[in-house]
């Protein structure tokens, strides 16, 4: 159950501001929710199912303090990525004679691949090897953030600030990092220099992401 609330935790904070959840909320503005919903579980669930199979993989093929120090790391990467946040193309502008699920499906499952979210999936599914646990947390993840970004968008008028929302998430993804190389770093580098170097790039790389203009 932990496996499971962790993977709904770190992907709802992953997809905040994430171009997959704007692509949400535009196409939000051309079909009902359900529909659109329903695209985001199909899309997710394959897109996710494929990065939990690599993800196993390289958990039961390397080293695992190897791998669960990358996961950390990627953790505070992704926070700071979420703090530059995305753009969408015009995906849910073109014209198609399939109906919305499939629509939707589609440009989830490609705008999906190589984003944040899938790369975050990855990284879980190698630091805890329960794939099924992993893959339904994500999946849970996804539509959770893709329902508020839905409801914040349309039916909220945007009323929620979301520059807040993208620090808080970045700021709590970030912590999930540094405590998860606190757990598995090996001692000998839990010295002052290397926590101070660690923090004052990650403060410098924070403070750049957040003044710099949005994509």
């Amino acid at each position: 159950m932990l496996i499971f609330l962790g993977a709904v935790a770190v992907v709802v904070l992953a997809e905040m501001g994430d171009k997959t959840q704007l692509l949400a909320m535009a196409f939000a503005t051309r079909f009902p929710a359900g529909p659109v919903l329903w695209g985001v579980f199909i899309a997710t669930l394959l897109n996710h199912g494929l990065a939990v199979a690599l993800g196993n993989y390289l958990g039961t093929s390397l080293n695992v303090r190897l791998v669960q120090m990358a996961a950390a790391g990627s953790f505070i990467v992704f926070g700071l990525w979420t703090i530059r946040g995305d753009t969408i193309s015009d995906e849910h502008k073109r014209k198609t004679s399939w109906g919305p699920i499939v629509t939707v499906a589609v440009a989830f499952f490609l705008a999906e691949l190589g984003d944040k979210t899938q790369l975050a999936t990855i990284a879980l599914a190698a630091k805890y090897r329960s794939p099924l646990l992993t893959l339904m947390g994500t999946t849970m993840g996804m539509l959770i953030a893709d329902a508020i970004g839905i409801y914040a968008g349309v039916v909220a008028g945007k009323k929620i600030p979301e520059r807040l929302v993208k620090l808080i998430s970045a700021l709590i993804f970030i912590a999930f990092g540094y405590i998860g190389l606190y757990t598995s770093v090996p001692r000998e580098y839990l010295s002052f220099p290397y926590i101070a170097g660690l923090v004052g790039i990650t403060a410098l790389a924070f403070w750049w992401a957040a003044r710099g203009p949005e994509r």
